[in-house]
C-alpha cells in the first residue's frame, strides 16, 4: 500500500499560504529597501484581500486560468534565467501542490524518482511501486514522466480512477 502524504488544499489554507509568500518574498524586502513599513502598507493591504481570489481560481474549474495565475507564482518564487528547481520541502507546501497538479515540473519533462516522490507525496519507493504497476510512467531518458504525475494528481484531486 502507498501512503499518501496529503496537504489539505483548502482555498483559506492556499489563501494564507499565498498572502505568507507574497510578504515574505515581495513585501518585506521592498519595505527593508525603502526603510518603511507604509511605504508597502496599501499593497499589503491589496494582497490580503486578492489572495482569496487567487486560491480560488488555483483551485478553480477553469484549468488555464490555474495554470496561469500557478505560473506567475512560480515567476515569482523563482526569479532567474536558468531553469527551476523547486525543492523537495517546497513540493510539500500549498502552492508546491498546486503547481504539481496544475502544472507539473516548471522546468522538466522528467523528474527523477525522489522528486516525482515530493510532488506526489509519497517516498522515493512508492513511485517505484507506482511505475511497476503502470501507475506512472517512466520516461525513456530515465525517471518519471512528468505528465503522468499530473495525471496521478488530477485523479488524486478529482476522486475519479487513475487511469
Amino acid at each position: 500500500m502507498i501512503r499518501q502524504v496529503s496537504v489539505e488544499l483548502t482555498v483559506d489554507g492556499l489563501a494564507e499560504h499565498l498572502v505568507r509568500l507574497t510578504t515574505n518574498r515581495l513585501l518585506d524586502p521592498l519595505a527593508i529597501l525603502l526603510e518603511s513599513d507604509d511605504a508597502v502598507a496599501k499593497p499589503r493591504a491589496q494582497v490580503e484581500r486578492a489572495a482569496r481570489g487567487w486560491a480560488e481560481v488555483m483551485l478553480g474549474g477553469d484549468h488555464q486560468a490555474a495554470v496561469m495565475l500557478a505560473v506567475r507564482f512560480s515567476a515569482m518564487l523563482f526569479p532567474a534565467d536558468e531553469p527551476v528547481e523547486p525543492s523537495r520541502q517546497w513540493w510539500a507546501t500549498p502552492l508546491g501542490r498546486v503547481v504539481a497538479w496544475r502544472v507539473g515540473h516548471p522546468s522538466r519533462r522528467h523528474v527523477p524518482y525522489e522528486i516525482a516522490g515530493a510532488m506526489l507525496g509519497i517516498t522515493r519507493q512508492g513511485v517505484g511501486d507506482l511505475v511497476n504497476r503502470n501507475k506512472l510512467r517512466r520516461h525513456p531518458d530515465g525517471g518519471v514522466d512528468v505528465d503522468s504525475i499530473r495525471a496521478r494528481l488530477a485523479a488524486l484531486m478529482t476522486d475519479t480512477p487513475n487511469p
